[in-house]
């Protein structure tokens, strides 16, 4: 909560701000037609990054990113390092386990994040100076006009214990969960902002990342939040990344936007298979034509969309950045920086 994060509102306005402007989507379906989004027909993927042909089936979107016996390797050696991998395809609620140590270091952030090309975010946010509790986020379309999505919740030295982190993400919730612990749980009727939903509700794709936000080129208040100034004399700084698991519970070719509402009734499935391991609770889309029935259309509401434009800053050059046309990837960096990429 605000009161725990000990920055000032005038602090987090700018943070926010700054947020909103370095968010990065390569094509927004809300304002203009954009391709559809490539899916996988597969409801169950496992990655062990132990193996280098695992980490092979994701894309480097930042950096370089090895395989070790202790997982896939993000390091931070200079300013500027942000090492990111994402997967090449997208996925319409599921559930996405994540075997992973935190880096340590002042302003050192280790970050997994789910977004949507219309910048629905789902994130988690391990920062170096806290050994005691990390960061859970979402956001809706970008919305960062509430500074409440976002929560601390405990978690054993997250820089050194390599922890299993979990979201099952559905219509109707969303739970944040830590070695089958369940620590947040988030409802669509709680994700309301002005009146409107923010529950994150369109496909999403898997981003791993690190990146400093203590670097001193950033803002003072990105700096603050991130816990600091980073000393890159200190480094390097390491994440590790050991497996990821993921269930799609909508496995399909791709995925159409066919408006620009933002929410999942607008979005069509195509070549679904219908075999989603939930497919009695969210497979309401899983149809041979990808046409989710009139029933449940009618029945079901807006959902998710989260995280780059509003909570932690990023650079561009990470988590928050897709040069590969994948959709949006919200990274925080500094105002200018984010100007630079737009």
């Amino acid at each position: 909560m605000l009161s725990k994060f000990s920055l000032s509102a005038a602090v987090w306005a700018a943070i926010f701000s700054q947020v909103a402007a370095q968010s990065y989507t390569s094509c927004d379906p809300m304002e203009k037609t954009c391709a559809a989004d490539q899916g996988t027909t597969s409801s169950e993927l496992h990655y062990d990054f132990t193996e280098s042909s695992d980490l092979s089936k994701w894309t480097t979107t930042a950096g370089t990113v090895t395989s070790t016996d202790d997982g896939a390797k993000f390091t931070i050696s200079e300013s500027g390092d942000a090492p990111t991998i994402e997967t090449d395809f997208y996925i319409f609620f599921g559930e996405v386990t994540i075997t992973m140590q935190g880096a340590p270091g002042t302003g050192i952030v280790s970050s997994a994040i789910l977004e949507s090309d219309d910048l629905d975010e789902i994130d988690w946010e391990i920062l170096g100076s806290y050994t005691s509790k990390l960061q859970t986020d979402y956001y809706g379309k970008g919305d960062s006009g509430s500074y409440d999505r976002w929560t601390w919740v405990e978690a054993t030295t997250p820089q050194s214990t390599f922890h299993t982190y979990k979201w099952v993400w559905t219509e109707k919730q969303l739970t944040w969960s830590i070695d089958g612990t369940v620590v947040r749980t988030l409802t669509y009727d709680e994700a309301v902002h002005n009146g409107a939903s923010r529950y994150p509700q369109t496909p999403m794709s898997v981003r791993i990342g690190i990146w400093a936000g203590g670097d001193p080129g950033n803002n003072a208040g990105t700096i603050s939040w991130a816990g600091g100034d980073t000393d890159y004399s200190d480094g390097p700084f390491s994440m590790y990344v050991k497996s990821v698991s993921i269930v799609n519970y909508n496995p399909a070719e791709s995925y159409r936007w066919k408006d620009k509402s933002g929410s999942m009734d607008s979005i069509e499935v195509i070549g679904g298979t219908g075999t989603g391991a939930s497919a009695t609770t969210t497979g309401y889309y899983l149809t041979s034509t990808g046409t989710a029935p009139a029933s449940v259309a009618a029945a079901s509401g807006a959902l998710w969309r989260s995280h780059p434009s509003g909570a932690s800053p990023r650079p561009a050059s990470s988590l928050s950045f897709s040069m590969d046309g994948l959709g949006a990837l919200s990274i925080f960096v500094t105002f200018f920086m984010a100007m630079l990429w737009l």
